[in-house]
C-alpha cells in the first residue's frame, strides 16, 4: 500500500521516534532496580576515540558500533564487507571491480566515480580516494563504524558517517603473529605481522597479507572460475618518540590486486539467477601506494598534530561489453547482422583505465586529554587531486580483449570502436573548529562547524573523432577544460544527558556535505540522445541535513542502544550507463527524506556466552524529481530494513584450551536499485559461522563458514538490468600463531 508523501514521512518519524524513546524510558528504571549489582569491568569495556576523544562506547554520545582486536578475530573479519554485515543499518555494495564497492549508512548512498558516502580513516589518516576501500584487513586492533553525518569533526565525505580504523601499534618488546588458511576457491592464504623495538625510543611494525583463490563463481561458457583472485599487502610502521612529547608516526603500505571483472548477467528483474556466459575472462588489476607521516607535539595546554599523506592509485579494468554474452548470441552481433546483412555482425569489449595521484595535508591543534571540562579543536585540511580516466568499448574479433590506456587502440586484434577520456586537477580545502563544554557531571554540549571548498578543473582528452555529436547539443571540443567549484558549511551540535553511569541521552543536529564533479565530457548530449533526464557532464554537490536523538544504558549485563533520526537529502545521486560509450555516470535527484532508527543489544547471558541482537530500519521517499512519475518512489540503493542476530561462547573448554563457537545472521530487507523503482531485490538471509580452539602456547585452529547455507543473489543491479552475482559459499580452515 503507498501512502501519501506527507502522511508516510510523518508515520514514519512518529514511529522511530516513538520506539526509540520507549526504549530509553525503560532503561532508567530496569537500572534503577539493579543499582546494587556491580556494574562491568572497565577492561570489558570497549574505549572509542571516534568523537576525537577518548571515551568508553557507553558514555559516546552517537550511534557508533565498534570492534576491538579480539572481537575482530572472533568474527573472522577480513574484509570491510565482514564488519559492515555485522553493523545495523548498514550495507556494503560489491560489484564488478575491484575499486566499486559502496557503503550505504541511513540511506546516504554512493556510487561510481562518486565521491565515497563515508570518511575512511585509518590512523588518522583519511583516504582519499574511494578505490581504495576495498581491501583486505590484517593486524587490526579496532574498527568503528560511526552513523550520521560528521562534516564538523571529519569532514570531506563524511556525510553518511565516518569509519576509523586503527592497526595494531609497535611495540616495546618483539612480538607478532601469523595466520595461514585454505578455503573451498580453492584458496590459500598468510596473514601475519612483527613488531618491536630498533633502538632506544624507536619502534617498528611490519604486516602482510597474502591471498590467492581460482574463484567461486562457474563461467559456464568458459568453464572456468570468473572470479580468481591474487591479493598482495604490506604495511610498514616506525614510531619515534623523538621527546616525551614529540612524537613521528611514518607509514607506508602497498597493495597489488590481480583478478576479473565484468562478468555481468542482463535481466529484468534483480532477483532473477542467470549464468555469466561471457567470452571475455578480462582483467582487473589494481595497484595502491601510499606514504604517511603524522607528527604530534603534547604540550601543556595544547596538542599539535600534523598529518601529511601522498597517495597513487592504478587501475585497469577490461572485459566483455553489453550484453556480456559470446559473440553469436550477443545483442550487437545480432543487430549489426540485422543492419548490415549477414556476415557482417560484430560484438564489443571495453576496457577502463583509471589513474589517481593524491597529496593530502591536515594539521590540527587541540587541547589535551586531561579530563578538563572544556575541550576544544581547530585545524585545516587540504588535498591535491590528479585524475586521469579513459572508457571505451573496442570490436571483439574473438581473439581477447587487451587493456586501453591513454589513447584509443590501434590494435587490429582489438580496433577501438568508442572511447571518451579526460583529465581531472581537485583542489580542496577547509578550515574547522570544535568545542564540548560538561556544564555538569551530567550534563554536556558539544559544537562543531566546517567550511570545505573544493575546485574542480576537467580537460576533455577525447580525439575529436570520438566524441558524441547529438543535433540541437553544443558539440564537445577536444582540450576543452571546464572548472567548477562546490562549498558549503557543516554544522553539528549535539547535547548529552547522563544522569547516570549507566545512561546515556543524546540528540542534535548535523549537516553533511559531499563535493559533485564531472561525467566524462559528451555524456550529456548522449543522455539527451536517449531520453535520459537528470544527467549532465556535471553532477552537483549533495547535502545532508539529519537530526537524531538516542540513548544506550546498561542494566545488569545487558547493552541497549537506540536511535531515531530524519534526513533531508539534497542532490543524491543515482546511476546510468551508457552503453553507446561504455561510460558510468551519475545524475542528481533534488530532494530525498530518509527517516529510520536502530535498536541493539547485547548481554553476557551465561559466562563466557555473549548473544547479541540488533534492528535497523530505513524509510526513504523522492521528494522531487525532473520526472514527476518518479516523485514518491524508494531512493536508489537502499534497503528497507536490516536484522543482526548473533551468538558466541569464547572461553575455556579445559585447564590448557580456550574453545570459540560463533554464529551470526543477517537479514536485508528489499532493496530499491533506481529512481524509476523498476525492480526491488528480495529480502536474503546470510549465516555466518566460526568453530575453534586455541591452545596455551598460542597456537589456534579455526573452522569457518561464510553465507553457510549458500544463498544465492545477486549483490547489484544497475539501470539497463546490470546484475552482478554476490559470492556463494565459502568455507575453510586456517591455523594461527602468536608469539
Amino acid at each position: 500500500m503507498k501512502f501519501s508523501g506527507l502522511s508516510r514521512v510523518t508515520r514514519a518519524a512518529a514511529s522511530t521516534t516513538a520506539i526509540a524513546f520507549a526504549a530509553l524510558a525503560a532503561a532508567p528504571l530496569a537500572a534503577q532496580n539493579t543499582a546494587a549489582e556491580p556494574a562491568a569491568e572497565e577492561s570489558d569495556e570497549i574505549v572509542v576515540t571516534s568523537l576525537r576523544r577518548t571515551e568508553t562506547l557507553q558514555d559516546t554520545p552517537a550511534a557508533v558500533t565498534a570492534f576491538d582486536s579480539q572481537a575482530i578475530q572472533n568474527a573472522g573479519i577480513e574484509r570491510p564487507a565482514d564488519f559492515i554485515s555485522l553493523t545495523p543499518n548498514v550495507n556494503l555494495i560489491e560489484t564488478q571491480n575491484a575499486g566499486n564497492a559502496f557503503v550505504i549508512i541511513r540511506g546516504i548512498t554512493q556510487n561510481r566515480n562518486s565521491e565515497p558516502s563515508v570518511a575512511v580513516i585509518v590512523d588518522g589518516v583519511q583516504q582519499v580516494n574511494p578505490a581504495q576501500f576495498n581491501q583486505d584487513l590484517f593486524d587490526i586492533a579496532q574498527i568503528e563504524v560511526l552513523k550520521g553525518p560528521q562534516g564538523g569533526l571529519y569532514g570531506r565525505n563524511a556525510i553518511g558517517g565516518a569509519i576509523i580504523i586503527t592497526t595494531k601499534q609497535p611495540t616495546d618488546e618483539f612480538s607478532g603473529n601469523v595466520t595461514a588458511g585454505i578455503d573451498n576457491g580453492f584458496g590459500y592464504y598468510l596473514r601475519g605481522g612483527v613488531s618491536g623495538p630498533i633502538a632506544e625510543n624507536v619502534k617498528f611494525r611490519i604486516a602482510g597479507s597474502w591471498y590467492d583463490t581460482d574463484g567461486f563463481i562457474n563461467n559456464a561458457f568458459l568453464n572456468e572460475k570468473a572470479d580468481p583472485v591474487e591479493d598482495f599487502s604490506l604495511r610498514g610502521n616506525l614510531l619515534v618518540e623523538a621527546t616525551d612529547k614529540l612524537t613521528f608516526d611514518l607509514r607506508a603500505s602497498v597493495n597489488q590486486l590481480r583478478t576479473q571483472g565484468l562478468y555481468y548477467n542482463i535481466v529484468a528483474d534483480v532477483n532473477d539467477i542467470a549464468p555469466v556466459l561471457v567470452n571475455n575472462p578480462g582483467q582487473n588489476d589494481r595497484d595502491i601506494y601510499n606514504v604517511a607521516l603524522k607528527v604530534e607535539y603534547a604540550g601543556d595546554n595544547a596538542v599539535l598534530t600534523s598529518v601529511s599523506s601522498y597517495d597513487t592509485l592504478k587501475e585497469v579494468l577490461t572485459g566483455d561489453a553489453f550484453d556480456f554474452k559470446p559473440i553469436p548470441d550477443s545483442f550487437f552481433f545480432n543487430l549489426f547482422e540485422a543492419i548490415f546483412g549477414p556476415g557482417n555482425g560484430f560484438d564489443l569489449n571495453q576496457s577502463q583505465y583509471l589513474n589517481v595521484k593524491a597529496f593530502s595535508q591536515e594539521v590540527r591543534l587541540a587541547s589535551p586529554e586531561d579530563g578538563r571540562a572544556f575541550n576544544w579543536m581547530v585545524g585545516g585540511y587540504l588535498i591535491d587531486t590528479t585524475r586521469f580516466i579513459s572508457t571505451g568499448n573496442m570490436i571483439d574479433t574473438g581473439n581477447g580483449v587487451f587493456p586501453v590506456f591513454r589513447s584509443p587502440s590501434t590494435n587490429p586484434l582489438n580496433p577501438q570502436f568508442s572511447y571518451l577520456a579526460d583529465g581531472q586537477e581537485n583542489f580542496a580545502w577547509a578550515l574547522f573548529a570544535n568545542a564540548g563544554y560538561e556544564f555538569s557531571p551530567e550534563f554536556r554540549v558539544d559544537a562543531s562547524l566546517r567550511y570545505d571548498r573544493d575546485r574542480r578543473r576537467q580537460t576533455t582528452l577525447t580525439p575529436q573523432n570520438f566524441l558524441p555529436n547529438v543535433p540541437g547539443v553544443p558539440q564537445a571540443q577536444s582540450g576543452e577544460v571546464r572548472t567548477v567549484s562546490f562549498d558549503d558549511w557543516q554544522p553539528k551540535l549535539t547535547l548529552t544527558y547522563e544522569p547516570s553511569p549507566d545512561l546515556t541521552i543524546y540528540g542534535g543536529y548535523s549537516r553533511g556535505f559531499r563535493s559533485g564533479g564531472f561525467n566524462q565530457t559528451g555524456v550529456g548530449a548522449e543522455s539527451v540522445n536517449a531520453g535520459i533526464v537528470g544527467v549532465g557532464d556535471i553532477f552537483q554537490a549533495e547535502t545532508a541535513d539529519t537530526f537524531e536523538i538516542g540513548g544506550k544504558a546498561q542494566v545488569g549485563p545487558v547493552r541497549l542502544g537506540a536511535a531515531a533520526y530524519t534526513t533531508k537529502s539534497e542532490n543524491s545521486y543515482f546511476f546510468v550507463f551508457l552503453a553507446q560509450s561504455s561510460t558510468q555516470n551519475l545524475g542528481n535527484i533534488p530532494e530525498t527524506r530518509i527517516n529510520g532508527f536502530e535498536l541493539e543489544a547485547s548481554a553476557e547471558i551465561l559466562p563466557n556466552l555473549d548473544v547479541n541482537a540488533a534492528l535497523g530500519y530505513t524509510d526513504s521517499e523522492i521528494k522531487a524529481f525532473p520526472d514527476p512519475t518518479v516523485i514518491g518512489n524508494e531512493a536508489p540503493q537502499i534497503s528497507r530494513y536490516t536484522i543482526n542476530l548473533g551468538a558466541q561462547y569464547a572461553g575455556p573448554i579445559s585447564d590448557s584450551v580456550d574453545g570459540l563457537l560463533r554464529v551470526d545472521y543477517r537479514r536485508t530487507g528489499k532493496t530499491w536499485w533506481e529512481p524509476f523503482n523498476t525492480t526491488v531485490r528480495d529480502p536474503i538471509d546470510i549465516v555466518d559461522a566460526r568453530a575453534g580452539f586455541t591452545l596455551a602456547n598460542g597456537v589456534s585452529v579455526t573452522g569457518f563458514a561464510s553465507n553457510l547455507f549458500n544463498e544465492i543473489y545477486n549483490a547489484e543491479f544497475s539501470p539497463g538490468g546490470f546484475v552482478f552475482r554476490a559470492r556463494p559459499r565459502r568455507y575453510g580452515v586456517e591455523v594461527g600463531f602468536k608469539f
